[in-house]
Formats: C-alpha cells, structure tokens, sequence
C-alpha cells in the first residue's frame, strides 16, 4: 500500500462532472482531498464522496473566497491547490513527496502544462505558466480579489520541476462561456478611467494583447491553436473595457 501524503488537495466546483473524476484520480496520494461545491446539480457530489473526498457545500462567494474556505477546512500541514480540470501527473507526485519530506521552502510553484483543443500549448506565455500551488496552511492566503486569484506566501518559495496538467476549455464555446463571465468580474477592477481613455483601451490594447501573445511570445510557433488564442485573448480585452465603459455611461 502507497503511504499517503501529508497534503491537503483542495479543489472547488459548481456541475464539474466532465472533469472531477480525473482530478481526484489524480489525487489519491493526498491523506484528504476537500471539495466546497457550490451547490452542483450535476453528479459532481456524488463522484467526490465515491473518491472519499470531504465535501462541503458553500453558496459562490467568489474563486478567492471559495478557495480560502476550502484551505481553511483542510487538516494537513501542506495544502495542493487543484482546480477540476487539472491532473497531478506521476512524476509530480513523487517530486512531492521528496519536498515535503525535506522540505527546503514554505510554498512551491507548479509549472502548469496547458492543453487547447487537445494539444499542448508550448508558447504564447502559456508555459512553463508557473503558479503557486503547494504551500504550508499556516503560512499562505487567497489574495482577495474578484478574478485571477492568487496565493499570497508569508515565507521563502521554491519551484518543482514537474508540471501538472490543464485541460483548459473543452472548446469555442466553452470559452466564450468563461470569457463572459471573467470580463464581468474584471470590470470592477479596472472602472474608474478617464472617458477618453476608452479609445485606446478598445483599440491599442486589444492589438498589444495579440502581439504580445502571437509574436513576442512566439504563438506563432503554437501554429493555428496559437493564433486562434491570440485572437481570443485580444477579444477579451476589448470586451473587459466594453463592459467597463458601459457600466460608466450607466452611472
């Protein structure tokens, strides 16, 4: 039998039962995995108590938020963040457990292999995409803010070598789904700007976002998949300021 872990893997949902069982799978050499579902209506519940998860049901506050109960119910002295559509891979599992058992920092980042219409993104700023992920609960908290979370560390961070892998968006549709709700969220970051501000904001920003994700960042060695992201990425942004200029015009 493979000792288990002395990690907490804490992942939150709303209806991921596309994609949980595979983080859980993944998962199995954590002592717990806790789960905070926004009340799912799909099987999501159900495939997390099969996998001996503890779950706890939270109406959404927010990603941060949901994040920070998850860690706050988490019981091991290293906490794993996980989203559902990630997967630890083998060889991370075992870089962890030599971390964790000589431990050398108080948090670690995770490089992050992420995948886009079924294949892997190896440029456009999507790799190495580090992140971190692994950290000791009593030193770490969510940053609170309403999109594009982060950990906050109160101690020395080091980097893992092995990645986990993403899965990002199950295709088109899918998002633009999330690109809706995102720039929604986005919006109460960035309102405020002067009203003549908005003509480069929908504009020159979107065109710096395509550069410097298609060019500078070599997308364009990511072949079609690389500019079909850049072009993405450069609609959100126009959409972001969109949304904020007509929240203005509102008030």
């Amino acid at each position: 039998m493979i000792k288990k872990l002395p990690v907490s893997v804490v992942i939150v949902t709303k209806d991921e039962e596309v994609n949980i069982e595979g983080a859980l799978k993944s998962a199995q050499m954590a002592q717990e995995i806790v789960v905070v579902d926004d009340y799912s209506t799909d099987r999501t519940v159900e495939i997390c108590r099969a996998y001996n998860a503890r779950v706890y049901q939270n109406h959404w506050q927010g990603f941060a938020q949901q994040k920070q109960l998850a860690i706050d119910y988490a019981q091991g002295p290293w906490v794993f963040l996980l989203d559902s559509d990630e997967r630890l891979t083998p060889a991370l599992v075992e870089e962890l457990r030599q971390v964790i058992r000589e431990p050398t920092h108080d948090g670690f980042y995770v490089p992050r292999k992420n995948f886009f219409l079924g294949k892997w993104i190896r440029h456009s700023g999507w790799w190495p995409d580090h992140t971190l992920r692994l950290f000791k609960k009593d030193r770490a908290h969510m940053h609170q803010r309403q999109v594009h979370e982060k950990v906050i560390l109160d101690g020395g961070a080091g980097k893992l070598r092995n990645p986990i892998e993403h899965y990002s968006y199950r295709g088109i549709s899918d998002f633009i789904k999330r690109m809706d709700t995102y720039t929604t969220l986005s919006v109460e970051e960035i309102t405020g700007i002067a009203v003549k501000a908005y003509i480069f904001a929908f504009t020159i920003k979107p065109l710096a976002t395509f550069m410097k994700m298609y060019v500078l960042r070599l997308g364009i060695l990511d072949g079609m998949r690389g500019f079909i992201l850049a072009a993405l990425y450069a609609f959100y942004t126009f959409l972001k300021y969109l949304k904020a200029w007509e929240k203005e015009r509102e008030k």
